[in-house]
């Protein structure tokens, strides 16, 4: 009797413990379709595909130089026993050789992944304008997952090179899907930029944290680990993708408000003014990042750990720059421009004090100079593209973060190439001394925007007409199908009429309401 008591006692027990989990599972699905609580996970998922992007990119850095180096010491030890095997042949001059193939070899396998991202940038965000922002996302995932597994098993020059390259390709999609993504769900501008400054955030962790990260694991458990553990991480984020977004569930695309072509995007002075300076704020970190460490040798003596933390401490003034900049354009949404070129100024300064450094904790203040200017512009400038989009053509993101991609992909795609050169050629000196100029001296073209970052669009024909929270992209869906049944004409038939490339603040500042004021969709 005891025994069937005892037994009977578990089974309730067992039952209870069933019927709590599944009660915690309802409500987690119940939380998961509530839209405000979905965006922010679409918001965590985001952020762990840029995390992800940037560590591969950097975590190579301390592992691949030393790398290539065995294979090239291995492969020339096996070509001199072969073709001189009782020869004093000039091992020097061998040396000088092989080490000038390998800083070829090492330039073109870090510009690999940008050149390649600036090819298909064009294309995918294209793609991404047509299907929506998740599919993109997962197949950028999927790329990146294989990529990272390349990675690990490479043991040869192709083998990297390919796994580089892939990276490139699925960076372009993730990346620019995912910054889109973002700008679709927070249609409200402080909470973009808001959203979008903690993708920075993690931007800046993931290309900072990475060189430590991937040279203690490559020191002490070799090669394959760093990259296994990325490829786990990038396989949990595309389940979650799976699970929270379902890419693949069926949802009508017919109605799908047709995005503006890249080609129109990459002509509008505004998007054109913005692009440019993103590429121009991200030159000194992409043409110091290979420089600076022989640099450092040569002129500081410094160690190797110090060459490999040179760039960690910038990352506080980086998350500094994102924050403030988050409260400035919260309280004065109209002065985005102004944090922009504040944020090119502090670049350009700090970028020509570099070379007057004589020890590494004096080094410290014009790298940290550097982030923190990055930090306002990207901050100011990213939520500015979304805007500019929302007021001056379809509020659909794909191609104008594309065109943000490519901006970055410009600066990273010379910077292993071209930097190296300059310094050969002109000096470090004049390296930096030039990056700062030009940032300096385009400050001034911010001035352009002053006028757009003015303009208020109103929101209120769209708080009207939907019954539920925004939902970003199909909001304009919703909206144009019970226009036409109040009005009692098909949207097919009905151009809204805006200029897409002209400029009126106050006819975009008027209600939505009226039918002049919108974008034109078809």
């Amino acid at each position: 009797m005891d025994g069937e008591g005892g037994s009977s006692g578990l089974v309730k027990s067992a039952a209870v413990k069933l019927s709590e989990m599944g009660e915690k599972t309802k409500q987690l699905g119940t939380a998961m379709r509530d839209p405000h609580q979905q965006r922010r996970i679409i918001l965590v998922i985001v952020c762990v595909a840029l995390l992800l992007d940037n560590m591969l990119y950097m975590v190579i850095v301390p592992i691949i130089p030393d790398y290539l180096a065995e294979l090239e010491s291995e492969q020339a030890e096996h070509v001199h026993v072969v073709i001189h095997p009782n020869s004093s042949y000039n091992s020097t001059a061998l040396d000088k050789i092989n080490r000038n193939n390998l800083d070829i070899q090492i330039g073109v396998l870090f510009a690999s992944k940008a050149i390649l991202q600036l090819l298909v940038n064009p294309l995918s965000g294209t793609f991404i304008d047509r299907v929506g922002y998740d599919i993109p996302l997962l197949i950028g995932l999927s790329v990146m997952f294989v990529s990272t597994c390349i990675f690990a098993i490479a043991e040869n020059y192709a083998t990297l090179f390919v796994a580089r390259s892939l990276q490139g390709l699925g960076s372009a999609f993730a990346d620019t899907s995912g910054l889109a993504m973002i700008a679709d769900k927070y249609t409200e501008e402080s909470e973009r930029s808001r959203a979008l400054g903690i993708a920075l955030a993690f931007i800046s962790f993931g290309s900072l944290v990475a060189p430590p990260f991937g040279g203690v694991l490559y020191e002490f458990a070799g090669k394959k680990v760093p990259f296994i553990v990325l490829a786990c991480i990038c396989l949990a984020d595309g389940l979650m993708l799976l699970t929270v977004i379902k890419p693949f569930s069926n949802r009508t695309r017919e109605n799908m408000p047709v995005g503006t072509p890249i080609y129109k995007l990459m002509v509008d002075p505004y998007i054109v003014v913005v692009a440019g300076a993103l590429t121009v704020c991200n030159i000194p970190l992409a043409f110091l990042e290979p420089t600076i460490a022989n640099w450092m040798e040569t002129n500081m003596h410094s160690t190797q750990w110090e060459m490999g933390l040179a760039w960690l401490p910038a990352f506080f003034p980086h998350v500094l720059g994102v924050y403030i900049t988050v409260k400035l354009a919260a309280k004065h949404p109209h002065l985005q421009w102004f944090y922009g070129a504040l944020g090119m100024v502090i670049i350009g300064a700090s970028s020509c004090t570099v070379p007057a450094c004589k020890t590494f904790g004096q080094l410290m203040l014009p790298l940290c100079g550097i982030c923190f200017g990055i930090a306002l512009v990207d901050t100011a400038l990213l939520p500015t593209l979304a805007f500019l989009v929302d007021v001056r053509h379809t509020s659909v993101y794909g191609s104008v973060y594309a065109i943000a991609d490519i901006s970055y992909s410009v600066a990273y795609a010379m910077g292993p190439i071209v930097a190296g050169q300059i310094v050969h050629n002109f000096g470090f000196v004049q390296l930096n001394l030039g990056m700062g100029l030009v940032n300096v001296l385009y400050a001034p073209a911010l001035l352009l925007l002053r006028n757009v970052c003015q303009m208020k669009p109103s929101y209120s024909e769209r708080d009207n007409l939907l019954e539920e929270a925004p939902q970003g992209l199909y909001d304009t869906i919703k909206m144009e199908e019970r226009r036409a049944k109040k009005k009692g004409y098909s949207t097919a038939g009905n151009s809204l009429s805006v200029d897409e490339n002209g400029f009126d603040p106050f006819r975009a500042q008027r209600s939505l309401s009226e039918e002049s004021s919108g974008p034109e969709y078809t």
